[in-house]
């Protein structure tokens, strides 16, 4: 937190009398609007977090209504002024900020709940309330409607106590031609807090490759996986979905359902630009001290021209911060003096709260566009002290594995390839828009 100056001017003014007149009113501070549940806090509320804050999701508690919220008033304040909730954890002062379906709260918006709070947290008239919202069983996918969904035939039972479980299952979805999709979800329909990951993958030919390729996973949080425009994955008719769950006992039995919704593009459609989502920046040897914070560093090269579609930090219970920079080819690879390499820090996620993995997937107009030969840098860090409150036992030195208790280090990126003159004239029109964009804030400016 940035800490200003605070200069005291204590002002005499000599000869004043109780005769000296009182200041006009015009010159007393304004005074703040009121702000009231019904006007003010309920659209925010309605926007931003009631898809998880309702019965039957995965939140702890409702805000559909001025009953529900009031009595959580002061923690609503808290959780929101600190960016905590909604769950948005990128850095906005670093990189890239601009994302699609973005849910974080404006400045504006969190002033407002703020205000409500530190006035009595009114109802205000209930007359001003906007037309509740119309939930559907779609709601819980961050897709949309799917085109397609395949589920557990039937619930996998977790114990209450032992340790961290797994348990893989192959799904036939019956596809009979092939398709395109432009997004993909995986999540539970029962027991989410028992989840730490459940991961999909496509078997094209169980005989030749029984694990398949990964297409999607789910890990505590998760949202889903939104493909660029013109962009997508190929199902090959008859392929079949393999999860496999790994599971994490909570204290009571647990009945464990996952599904897979899919969107498919138009049949016949066929995308430009094939989208995966690739592991970068894998650290495996993994040393975290007891009561330390540790860094790791870790690095993949693209062999050839690529925009970066989206970014998830992975890491466990420890996990506290990670940034994704791109380290860019020398432009003069053949010069006796080539000079210091570019760097550019893309995005990065400085308050990590585990339970919360989220995919961050850029805006169109400022996703990555990343020469061949970039180097993608992932530097994370792990908290394995007593101030990480997810900490399961910051007596113990960590080192990397599969089990909840382990660590990982790792980030998923999603992205496309392309080729050297689709490349060129991305970068081009880039420039281009950049140019338009200084310009009109450049007369924007002018006109004021």
């Amino acid at each position: 937190m940035r800490m200003g100056l605070s200069i005291l001017f204590v002002v005499c003014v000599a000869g004043m009398t109780q005769s000296t007149p009182l200041a006009a009113d015009s010159d007393r501070p304004a005074q703040p609007a009121t702000v009231t549940f019904s006007k003010d806090v309920a659209p925010i509320l309605q926007r931003s977090c009631q898809t998880c804050h309702r019965p039957g999701s995965i939140a702890p508690m409702s805000l559909l209504t001025y009953q529900d919220a009031r009595p959580w008033a002061r923690a609503i304040k808290e959780r929101v002024g600190r960016r905590l909730m909604p769950p948005w954890h990128i850095d906005r002062s670093i990189g890239i900020t601009k994302f699609k379906d973005d849910p974080s709260l404006t400045d504006a918006e969190i002033a407002t709940i703020s205000t409500w709070v530190d006035q009595g947290a009114l109802e205000g008239n209930p007359a001003e309330m906007p037309p509740p919202r119309q939930f559907s069983d779609p709601d819980k996918w961050h897709i949309g409607t799917p085109d397609f969904v395949i589920s557990m035939p039937k619930p996998y039972k977790l114990k209450a106590q032992g340790g961290d479980e797994y348990y893989d299952i192959d799904l036939d979805p019956g596809f009979k031609e092939d398709m395109y999709l432009s997004a993909v979800e995986t999540k539970p329909d029962s027991g989410f807090k028992v989840v730490h990951h459940a991961t999909t993958n496509l078997v094209e030919d169980p005989e030749a490759d029984p694990v398949g390729l990964f297409l999607n996973e789910y890990a505590v949080g998760k949202n889903a996986d939104l493909f660029p425009e013109n962009s997508g994955r190929l199902i090959r008719a008859g392929s079949k979905i393999h999860l496999n769950l790994h599971l994490h006992p909570s204290g009571q039995e647990t009945p464990v359902s996952i599904s897979v919704g899919f969107k498919f593009y138009p049949k016949g459609f066929v995308p430009k630009y094939v989208t995966f989502t690739q592991h970068m920046g894998d650290v495996t040897e993994l040393d975290l001290p007891a009561g330390q914070i540790t860094r790791s560093d870790g690095y993949f090269r693209l062999q050839k021209p690529a925009l970066v579609s989206a970014f998830q930090p992975h890491f466990h219970t420890r996990g506290k911060a990670q940034c994704m920079e791109a380290i860019y080819p020398d432009v003069r690879p053949d010069s006796a003096r080539p000079g210091p390499a570019r760097t550019e820090t893309l995005s990065c996620v400085s308050d990590y709260q585990f339970g919360w993995s989220i995919t961050y997937p850029y805006a169109e107009d400022v996703a990555p566009l990343l020469p061949a030969g970039t180097i993608i840098h992932i530097t994370t860090w792990h908290d394995n002290s007593v101030n990480n409150r997810y900490n399961p036992n910051p007596k113990n030195w960590v080192g990397y594995g599969q089990r909840t208790i382990d660590e990982m280090s790792f980030a998923w990126v999603s992205l496309y390839y392309l080729d050297e003159a689709d490349f060129q004239q991305r970068v081009q029109a880039r420039k281009k828009m950049m140019k338009r964009d200084e310009q009109d804030q450049l007369d924007s400016r002018l006109k004021q």
